[in-house]
């Protein structure tokens, strides 16, 4: 009845969801967000701030533009505007790379520096792997989590961690556990078969 009605609603939503991002990885865009204090009498033209601001949308990434200047240079949204947002579109996404990411992290009791290494092929990336790792590790929230800095390591030598050390050996070599295996010609192709295939390599 009505219970069974529920159900297929649940399952459905979460199908949509599912199809909506295959990947299940937080989606993070890099944005450049420049404001400054209204112009007044005695101070007619105010500095212009200028932040780098990681965030999954412009809504969001205004919201934190404004709760780091209210923090640090005294600026609210009721007496300031925003001058300028663009949305960084790095270049060069075709290989992978490792980032350094100095965050501060904020507990239940203390605030916490950290410095963490990722690989990936862009910065939007490696800051969506941070959120991720940090939620799996230290149950962090992202609105608890405060980039101070995001680049790429140039040389081997300037890496820290064990971990990310590793890629940087020139005889790495990556088991393949499953291998597909494929019909030699097109015409030996078949929709259905009789036996299951094997596909874990010996």
């Amino acid at each position: 009845g009505w219970g069974l009605l529920q159900w297929a609603i649940v399952v459905l939503e979460a199908i949509i969801m599912v199809k909506g991002d295959s990947s299940l990885s937080m989606k993070i865009r890099q944005y450049v967000i420049a404001g400054r204090k209204l112009p007044t009498e005695e101070d007619p033209n105010p500095t212009i701030y200028r932040m780098r601001i990681f965030a999954s949308d412009e809504v969001r990434a205004k919201s934190r533009f404004w709760y780091f200047l209210r923090r640090m240079n005294k600026v609210k949204k009721s007496n300031g505007e925003i001058v300028s947002v663009k949305e960084v579109q790095e270049k060069h996404t075709n290989h992978c790379k490792t980032y350094g990411l100095m965050i501060r992290y904020e507990t239940r009791t203390i605030i916490t520096n950290m410095y963490r290494e990722y690989r990936d092929t862009s910065v939007c990336g490696a800051v969506g792997r941070m959120y991720q790792d940090m939620a799996g590790r230290h149950r962090a929230r992202p609105e608890t989590i405060h980039i101070i800095n995001a680049a790429v390591i140039p040389t081997s030598e300037q890496v820290r961690r064990p971990h990310t050390r590793e890629f940087y050996n020139p005889e790495i070599k990556f088991p393949l556990i499953h291998q597909t295996t494929r019909p030699s010609s097109k015409r030996f192709r078949s929709t259905f078969v009789a036996n299951r295939p094997t596909t874990l390599s010996r």
